[in-house]
Parts: C-alpha cells; sequence; structure tokens
C-alpha cells in the first residue's frame, strides 16, 4: 500500500498521528508527516481508520502495484 497526504489540506487535527503514529507524525508547524510512505501490510486498518477519521481529507490509500508493502 502506500499512503498519500496532502499538506496543503492538512489543518493538524492530528486524527492520523492518534489513529496511526507508526506512519504519521504532526510537525512543528501543524501539518501531517508521513514516517512511511509504504507501510507494512499489517498496518492496513490503522491506516484506513486514519484516513476516514481526516476531518478534511488531507489523506489517502492507494494499492501499490510493484508490490513493495
Amino acid at each position: 500500500m502506500k499512503v498519500i497526504a496532502d499538506r496543503g489540506l492538512c489543518q493538524g487535527h492530528a486524527q492520523c498521528e492518534d489513529a496511526a503514529p507508526e506512519v504519521f507524525e504532526v510537525d512543528d508547524d501543524a501539518l501531517v508527516l508521513l514516517r512511511t510512505e509504504h507501510p507494512p501490510e499489517g498496518l492496513r486498518s490503522k491506516v484506513e481508520d486514519a484516513v476516514r477519521w481526516c476531518p478534511v481529507e488531507a489523506l489517502r490509500v492507494e494499492d501499490d502495484d510493484h508490490g513493495t508493502e
């Protein structure tokens, strides 16, 4: 899977960091940072929760067609 974060939409609510701290963090400017763009498949449910809970829809997940997860 590949995680995409739109920092232009991010408003620093940090719901993503709460849902999946292994993947997301909020920086000093209150904007999302990805700890990893290709998290392991075992974190999929947490990442999907983060995407769902983002109030400004700044996150999305795509299937990685190269098989690197």
